[in-house]
Formats: C-alpha cells, sequence, structure tokens
C-alpha cells in the first residue's frame, strides 16, 4: 500500500462485477474511478457496454490494464471487458498488485427478491461466494454492493447476516462441504475472538435507501453495502450519504405553485392532480433544506439532467405505428397499453414506480405511464418509450442500449441508477482519501 500522503497523483481504480447495462459501472467511473476490469454474463449487455466503448478482453489475461483511450460519443471507452460468467474467471489474484480502489457489484437478486423463486441459498444464481472470492483474491480497499430489499425480509435475516459476516471475514473460507450455518458458526466465533488481521478483515456498513431520496426521478428500495479494509481506519460515518431529496419538499413545490409553473401545466391538469393530495400541513424535514423529489415530468422534461432537454411528445400515430419521436435513440411508441386493478400506471407528477425487469411481464403497471390527456386512445394512458425508462434510471441519453425493447427494459430493471451509484461511489472516494491523506 502506497504511504499517506503520496497518493494525491495516483488515479483511482475499480473492479466491477455483474455489470449488467453498466448502471453501476458508469457510477464509479464518473465518481472518478479508472476500471480494471468490468464483468457481465448476459450476451444484450456485453453488447450494450461494447457499443459505449467497452473493449473486450480474455479472461485469461492477467495484465494490468492500462487506460484506455477516450473517445467521442463512447463513455465507456477502454473499460477492459472481460465477457462470460465470473466462475470462468479463475483467479483475480493478477489486481492485487494494482491496489484495486474499489470493488463494485450487484450479485444476481434473484435468489432474495420478489420476483424470484424464493429459494435463497439453494438457488445456483446466488453469486455472492463470486463476490466473497473476488474481495480475498484482489484485496480492494472498498467494496459497493447494491441489492435488492428483499435481502431484509424476515424470512431471509439468517441469511443476510450471514452475508455481512462472510463479507466481514472473506479471508475465512467454508470449508468443503460445509453448510452456509456451519460457516456462519466459525464466522460468529472468529469475530468474537477479534484476532484478524485488520489487513484481512472488512468494516461494512448496510444502508436501506430510497433511489428517490438521493435525486433518481423513481421510487426504487434497495439496499447498498459499503465496507472498506479495516487496516485503513476509514471514517465512513462523517462521508456517507445522507438523503437530499424528499416528499415534502416536492408536495411544498406543489402548493406553492412553483413545480406547475416550471412546467407549464394547465389548471385543469393541475387541480386533477391537486384534488387527490391531502389536505394537510407538510413536515418540516427535520430542520434540513432538502429539494424536491424529482418527478417522471421532470425525468420527460430532462429537467434533472440531460441539460433541460425534453424528450418530445408521443402522439397516438406514433405508438400505434411503433414510430421513432425525435433525434433521441430508443425514444419509440409501443401500443398495446391497458391498466386493470393491481396493474395501475405511473403519474407524471410522482417519482416513477420501480423499474422492473420482467421475466415473466411487469406485474404492477410500472412500464405503463398516464398522460395528460385523458382521453388519449380513449384511455389516457401509454407505456413508456425504453428512453423515458432509461431517464427515470438517470441514464445519459447517448447510451446505446442493445436488443430488442424487451432486452433494453431488462438491461434498465436489472441496473443500478447511475445517480444513486454515482452519490455513494463519491462518498466511498471521499473516505478513501480522507482516510490516505488525499487533498
Amino acid at each position: 500500500m502506497s504511504e499517506l500522503g503520496k497518493t494525491s497523483d495516483k488515479v483511482r481504480t475499480s473492479v466491477e462485477l455483474f455489470a449488467g447495462g453498466g448502471g453501476l459501472a458508469m457510477a464509479v467511473h464518473r465518481a472518478g474511478f479508472r476500471p480494471l476490469l468490468v464483468n457481465e454474463y448476459a450476451t444484450r449487455a456485453c453488447e450494450t457496454l461494447e457499443n459505449n466503448g467497452a473493449e473486450v478482453r480474455d479472461k485469461d489475461d492477467t495484465s494490468i490494464p492500462k487506460p484506455g483511450k477516450a473517445r467521442p460519443g463512447k463513455r465507456a471507452a477502454g473499460w477492459p471487458l472481460i465477457k462470460g460468467d465470473v466462475r470462468s474467471i479463475t483467479s483475480f489474484e493478477f489486481l492485487k498488485d494494482a491496489e484495486v480502489d474499489v470493488l463494485a457489484g450487484g450479485p444476481p437478486c434473484q435468489p432474495f427478491s420478489l420476483g424470484g423463486a424464493h429459494k435463497g441459498t439453494e438457488d445456483d444464481r446466488n453469486m455472492f461466494p463470486e463476490m466473497f472470492r473476488a474481495i480475498r483474491q484482489m484485496r480492494p480497499k472498498a467494496v459497493i454492493c447494491e441489492n435488492v430489499r428483499g435481502l431484509l425480509r424476515p424470512s431471509f435475516k439468517p441469511y443476510f447476516d450471514y452475508i455481512l459476516r462472510e463479507m466481514q471475514l472473506p479471508f475465512v473460507q467454508r470449508a468443503d462441504g460445509a453448510t452456509w450455518e456451519e460457516h456462519d458458526e466459525v464466522l460468529q466465533k472468529t469475530l468474537a475472538e477479534d484476532r484478524t488481521d485488520p489487513a484481512e478483515r472488512y468494516i461494512l456498513t448496510p444502508m436501506p435507501v430510497n433511489a428517490a431520496d438521493y435525486g433518481v426521478p423513481q421510487i426504487r428500495q434497495r439496499v447498498i453495502i459499503v465496507a472498506f479494509r479495516a487496516d485503513l481506519n476509514v471514517d465512513w460515518e462523517k462521508h456517507k450519504p445522507t438523503p437530499t431529496h424528499s416528499e415534502a419538499a416536492l408536495l411544498q413545490s406543489m402548493y406553492n405553485g412553483s413545480y406547475w409553473k416550471r412546467h407549464g401545466v394547465s389548471d385543469e391538469v393541475r387541480d386533477r392532480f391537486m384534488d387527490n393530495l391531502p389536505q394537510q400541513s407538510l413536515p418540516i424535514d427535520d430542520g434540513q433544506t432538502l429539494k424536491a423529489w424529482h418527478t417522471l415530468r421532470d425525468a420527460i422534461a430532462g429537467i434533472y439532467e440531460n441539460k433541460g432537454k425534453p424528450l418530445p411528445p408521443l402522439l397516438l400515430e406514433h405508438v400505434t405505428n411503433k414510430e421513432q419521436v425525435g433525434t433521441v435513440a430508443d425514444h419509440v411508441g409501443w401500443p398495446g397499453a391497458r391498466t386493470y386493478p393491481g396493474h395501475t400506471p405511473n403519474l407524471l407528477d410522482r417519482p416513477a414506480k420501480t423499474v422492473k425487469a420482467g421475466v415473466h411481464g411487469v406485474p404492477g403497471g410500472e412500464s405503463v405511464m398516464q398522460l395528460d390527456d385523458i382521453a388519449f386512445d380513449g384511455s389516457g394512458y401509454r407505456y413508456m418509450t425504453v428512453r423515458e425508462t432509461a431517464r427515470v434510471m438517470t441514464f445519459p441519453d447517448d447510451w446505446a442500449l442493445a436488443g430488442p425493447r424487451g432486452e433494453k427494459m431488462r438491461q434498465l430493471g436489472n441496473a443500478v441508477p447511475v445517480k444513486l451509484g454515482e452519490v455513494f461511489a463519491q462518498a466511498v472516494a471521499a473516505a478513501l482519501d480522507a482516510a490516505e491523506g488525499r487533498k
């Protein structure tokens, strides 16, 4: 490890596993980390990463990747991409000498999510063991792990607690044939004895978050686990992110009219929405001045990002004929939207519902939106375009998604919102800077 005070000119590095369509990888890169390795299994997601400049690397190449060259319009330019199952990467130890600053990833969450099979540890899609192997072999300074809130459900609490203990002690390996319960007993005993080498132990914090509280125009409940190697003495409490946006601030902007004025919404549309809001005094945000939650209307208008460039409206003919509208890719109409009890649309003036991958279809209307024109197609709603969905996930408009509509929506549903990931990656960078004496 570099001596304190001598690392200020060194660019921080990262490794991204289970990269999917690139949300968290892009977030970490935006926060100033240079990718040394990016891994993804799904074919279409790999195509997306390549579309945006990632360079395919042989899984057996153990040379330390050099900085890639920036290319106009290619946000992932130079990312070293290893395609295929992470289990096919024999070892990550070649990265140990590179002093990886952060290992990031969201291990496939199907074993734990409501959309999965509820198998938990029995599901062979559980990739947490591979995350632990990577930690053990490359010894990153920090880890950022994002996953579904389902990990916190009471039925999974024993296994979630075990995940946390194994991330704390990744060098204490499970014996051949041992169950996770048996290994958990070993981990608990080791932690109680408190005699492990700090360089082989991690101090971690699991944080339940709602992405809307951090500036994402979407209600997305997740858990983010942040871990630091114990020998670095990182003060995460001083740097960890706190909410910057609130529902109360959004409601205040609606009651005082500033929200509606900003969007130029008609009195009729405003009154129709406001009639359904609770008529009560609004809470103060614990003495803090928080920004308003961003809404679906904000995302489409480009107010939260994209330099204020609105997406053009879709007419009925665009939806009926599946037409591309405007010059921004994937803003294509899609017919057949419908609603029914339990399958209700997104409202323009609320954060969008959680974007879901929907292996067997999206059950709750998450890809349908209610329109201002209540006579549109006789129903007043339509499907969201892929680009509208990408904006809800805070992907930039020039991020080129691969595959047909369903595959693009799957990649977005499986992703980490870029804005949320960037907030946490920046905080991790600041915490490491402080611990290592960087300016």
